[in-house]
């Protein structure tokens, strides 16, 4: 028997956490994550919805004017996705843009980000996530349920 995706819609979900980012919609982005998501960053890991809504409200809040864009999706199965976004802002005084594409590796259940691991490096993101969802396969194959 194949086997079937849980992952939901991911360009839907990937495209509705750009449109709340660029509105500044904290509410809408939270309701894209469980309750006790994980984010873990570069530097700094953020559990928790409160956690969570406040690493994006800071993160936006920096900026001026800010832009993401969905530029990658890729459901792996056993609820596991990869996402490449880009994202462009310009600090308040300023003339320039930042600017960097950010990878996601996440981990869904129930339709909601349970766990986001970001990347800067587009290939590491893309490994880590194929790693995850083999390992994730292996664990089901190796319990005898499919």
């Amino acid at each position: 028997m194949p086997e079937e995706s849980t992952t939901p819609d991911l360009e839907l979900l990937a495209q509705r956490f750009v449109d709340a980012c660029n509105a500044s919609d904290f509410d809408a982005v939270m309701s894209l994550y469980a309750p006790a998501a994980l984010v873990e960053g570069a530097f700094e890991t953020y559990e928790g919805g409160a956690a969570v809504r406040g690493l994006y409200e800071d993160w936006v809040g920096a900026y001026e004017d800010f832009e993401f864009d969905v530029k990658e999706t890729r459901g792996l199965g056993r609820d596991v996705a990869f996402v490449v976004f880009a994202w462009r802002g310009r600090l308040p005084g300023s003339s320039g843009w930042v600017q960097i594409r950010v990878a996601a590796v996440l981990t869904l259940a129930d339709g909601l980000i349970r766990r986001q691991k970001n990347y800067t490096d587009i290939d590491a993101a893309r490994a880590a996530a194929e790693r995850l969802a083999e390992e994730r396969r292996s664990v089901v194959e190796d319990s005898g349920s499919g």
